[in-house]
């Protein structure tokens, strides 16, 4: 599997999680019991597998890759969008956060901040996980000469073999499918 095709891959992973955002947060509509501490496995999730390990693969060799070859077009182009949607991704998770801790001192209309929060997340990912997989990467995949294309691969190998080490892949794997399992 090529370094666009995992990163693909991962969308998918990300994705399913989105969809347990939206149930997470229709349960908190509903009024329904939710345990907190599954928003926090949520939130790790998104701030290690989805963000630091794969978006770092994105920002750090992809992305950095694209804007060398773009140039001057990367300041307000494709690319600096996509760095955008993951910074507010970033805010949507913090604030996300802070909401979760206002609902555990007994702010129930925190919960509004907690499903707004949540809901702007997963909609923002989804869009983005869009363009990422039918413009950019097929773009990358046309623009990046094959030794562009190479140092990407070899960067998001050595991504993977310490995500290897730590068992990262894993733990998230498993966090996910034991977050689908609670809202089936």
């Amino acid at each position: 599997m090529n370094a666009i095709e995992l990163m693909m891959s991962e969308h998918k992973n990300i994705i399913r999680m989105l969809h347990v955002v939206r149930k997470y947060s229709y349960k908190v509509l509903k009024n329904e019991e939710v345990d907190i501490n599954d928003f926090y496995k949520i939130i790790d999730f998104i701030r290690n597998y989805a963000d630091k390990h794969h978006h770092m693969k994105e920002e750090n060799s992809l992305f950095n890759r694209l804007s060398e070859k773009m140039g001057g077009a990367t300041q307000s182009g494709p690319i600096m969008g996509m760095l955008m949607e993951h910074d507010l991704g970033r805010m949507h998770i913090k604030l996300l956060e802070e909401a979760l801790e206002e609902l555990k001192e007994g702010n129930d209309e925190a919960k509004l901040d907690v499903i707004a929060n949540a809901i702007a997340y997963a909609e923002l990912l989804k869009r983005h996980i869009e363009k990422e997989d039918t413009v950019i990467y097929k773009y990358a995949e046309r623009a990046l000469s094959s030794e562009e294309q190479k140092a990407v691969e070899e960067e998001c190998i050595n991504v993977e073999k310490t995500a290897e080490e730590s068992k990262t892949q894993q733990k998230y794997i498993d966090l996910l499918e034991e977050l689908e399992k609670k809202v089936q």
